[in-house]
């Protein structure tokens, strides 16, 4: 761990740290926005090494000394509203035919690059103040990522493989859709981080939190809906560190490091003495949180011994008669970034995906080979294994995976029927990837 501990060499963190900036929306894929994604993630992977090492956590000071948790916020929702607005656009113009997606699959995974950046930051209280008032809108975009989870939760997540007759963009599409299910689980991580600080907040935010968004109900939800364990064959499953993982009859009772996420949030909003003095407690209100008494087992309090103050909390609010809406003037704050990025670039989506079309998405293989070995340089194998929380899985089927791609080095398989079914999709970034590393 000594040499993985400088994948950064000393000052050079400090330096990606000043350099980072927000970028507009049309620059997405561009030259300098490949630049500033890759300082992302090595800031992001030294940030994981630090935590595993137990080393301190040298890049959230830096990023905090120099005020840049807000652009980390401004640009996680840019991305985001790059993929609601722009990518739908850019997949229906009629020129769009990509011969290699690896471009836009960088862009899909920036978001996820920066909220998990930010979810190793904010499990420091001090990163939340320094957010200032993006913590506004790093609540609205939790808020948005729960919505959908609770949305999930009804169908079962999306599945991990595709089939082997789907083009490049089909399979694109599916592992966006996964990916934005595993973002969702990160957004669910941070906004408990976030109710840490829930006396320390802001009246807007606690505002917004409490009244604007109900976040105690919509968490409620999470609970019965459960998004992250589903029946596969009678088998228990739970999706944990990217997959999904079968649960042996004797770990069924064990709490889900998501499920303490949901009952520590609810704790920290609903017991918490800023909280408790600005929630509404209405009918409605009464009501779902009155659900969460049949969760409340002795196994479960055995594991979260705080949880029997939320269990007496409930019974005192079984007694209880509810509260009528308050109807209250209250002024206060308002997120920011994302109606400002909208009203910026409102009736330009069109425009932005032709320009990106011509521009980023349709780089020669010349670009092509260059990009494949900027990233080999940057997903060091030894780096990978040491930040994955678990074993390898295979990228066919998911299984626990021994052997790797003997030409890239980078994708695992359980076996070779497995690879040779999985080819179609990583063929071509294979060759780059290869190609690339020649070229070092």
């Amino acid at each position: 761990m000594g040499d993985l501990a400088l994948l950064l060499p000393p000052g050079e963190a400090e330096v990606l740290v000043r350099e980072l900036r927000s970028l507009e929306l049309r620059d997405m894929g561009s030259r300098g926005w490949n630049q500033q994604h890759e300082n992302l993630e090595k800031l992001n992977m030294q940030a994981i090494l630090d935590a595993t090492a137990g080393q301190g956590e040298p890049i959230q000071e830096l990023l905090v000394t120099h005020g840049k948790i807000p652009t980390l916020v401004e640009e996680l929702i840019a991305v985001e509203m790059w993929k609601q607005k722009v990518f739908p656009v850019l997949c229906k113009l009629k020129d769009f035919k990509p011969q290699n997606t690896l471009p836009i699959y960088m862009v899909l995974h920036h978001e996820a690059s920066i909220i998990n950046l930010l979810e190793t930051m904010f499990f420091h209280k001090g990163v939340c103040e320094s957010a200032k008032d993006t913590v506004l809108d790093l609540v609205d975009y939790c808020h948005r990522k729960l919505t959908l989870l609770v949305a999930q939760g009804g169908r079962g997540a999306p599945p991990e493989e595709g089939s082997q007759r789907s083009t490049s963009m089909q399979d694109l599409q599916k592992q966006a859709k996964l990916m934005e299910f595993e973002i969702a689980l990160k957004g669910l991580s941070v906004l408990r981080y976030i109710t840490d600080c829930v006396d320390s907040l802001s009246l807007s935010t606690l505002n917004r939190m409490l009244s604007t968004h109900n976040l105690p109900c919509l968490l409620v939800e999470l609970l019965e809906h459960s998004p992250w364990s589903r029946r596969e064959g009678g088998k228990l499953q739970q999706f944990e560190s990217g997959h999904w993982q079968t649960v042996t009859p004797s770990e069924q009772q064990k709490l889900s490091k998501l499920d303490g996420q949901v009952w520590i949030a609810l704790y920290n909003l609903l017991l918490s003495p800023e909280a408790r003095a600005r929630y509404c407690l209405t009918s409605f209100a009464k009501g779902q949180l009155l659900k969460l008494r049949a969760f409340l087992t002795d196994t479960l309090l055995d594991q979260l011994p705080n949880l029997a103050d939320l269990q007496a909390f409930l019974a005192h609010l079984a007694l209880t008669e509810a509260q009528p809406p308050k109807k209250d003037l209250v002024l206060e704050q308002i997120p920011e970034i994302w109606e400002r990025l909208e009203r910026e670039n409102k009736g330009k989506w069109q425009a932005i995906a032709k320009h990106q079309l011509r521009q980023v998405f349709s780089p020669s293989e010349q670009d092509l080979r260059l990009l494949a070995c900027r990233w080999a340089k940057i997903y060091r194998l030894d780096v990978l294994e040491a930040v994955a929380p678990e074993r390898p899985h295979c990228a066919s089927c998911s299984a626990e995976a021994s052997k790797r791609c003997s030409r890239c080095q980078n994708e695992w398989y359980c076996c070779r029927e497995c690879q040779v079914k999985h080819w179609e999709t990583h063929g071509k970034a294979c060759v780059l990837a290869a190609q690339g590393d020649r070229a070092k």
